[in-house]
């Protein structure tokens, strides 16, 4: 249990404070039963900094994942069996398995709240990683084949506590559609553009989106982001093509 505590602790920065430290320590304690030890441990190895570091990012992800997965009224085994697997598969199955043990506890609290758990998060995030939470949650909600409207309206709700730009969210949901209009809403654009203005979208896409902008979080997120930035570049070719530019 205390190894437990010493995971959970490593690699967090500022979420160890506000609503999100709280939550944490409530749950860390209700995990490790034995004593406070634990919990002491997790508060006493970390500082808040401005930094956003790895672990950070992956309590966000546990956080915002659970509010989109109760968003339908719903826990689909579908939906929890893709944060596990995507969880294994960028960090490992034993530090998946800590990470899951404590998304079975946010799952199931119903004290949280959205709002307060984003702000939190928009005061210590950049951009660039705000926008990558956001594209994981509609990996998320699409897991079980389809994005339902209220899973949609969730996520779009995350992204306006997050200060996202209504123009970025519907990027990054385009991601997630198919239809004729994807390719030009995921460069942020529209069928009205002259070729000179999606050349400019686009150059700007791959500039604020670049990879490369979230290497701090570590090599295990990068191919998120990576996904994200290869659809951002099909859906240049769909439209380079279709204009033959």
């Amino acid at each position: 249990m205390k190894k437990f505590a010493t995971w959970i602790g490593a690699g967090i920065g500022w979420a160890a404070g506000g609503p999100i430290g709280a939550a944490l320590g409530y749950l860390i304690g209700s995990i490790i039963k034995k004593s406070s030890s634990g919990y002491s441990e997790f508060q006493n190895t970390n500082e808040q900094t401005g930094t956003t570091q790895a672990g950070d990012f992956e309590i966000s992800l546990l956080f915002l994942s659970a509010v989109v997965i109760k968003a339908d009224g719903k826990i689909l085994q579908k939906e929890l069996d893709y944060v596990r697997t995507y969880f294994v598969k960028i960090y490992g199955k034993e530090r998946a398995n800590n990470a899951f043990k404590l998304f079975k506890g946010i799952i199931n609290d119903t004290s949280l709240s959205a709002k307060e758990v984003c702000e939190q998060i928009r005061s210590h995030m950049n951009t660039a990683s705000r926008t990558q939470l956001i594209h994981f949650l509609f990996d998320v909600a699409k897991s079980d084949g389809h994005v339902s409207d209220l899973e949609a309206k969730a996520i779009q709700s995350i992204a306006n506590y997050l200060h996202i730009k209504q123009a970025s969210f519907d990027s990054v949901k385009a991601m997630f559609y198919n239809d004729s209009k994807s390719a030009y809403q995921i460069l942020e654009t529209n069928t009205f553009a002259t070729n000179d203005e999606i050349k400019k979208a686009y150059r700007r896409l791959v500039k604020k989106h670049h990879p490369d902008k979230l290497r701090h979080l570590g090599e295990e997120h990068l191919k998120g982001a990576q996904e994200k930035f290869q659809k951002i570049q099909e859906a240049y070719d769909v439209i380079r093509k279709e204009r033959d530019l």
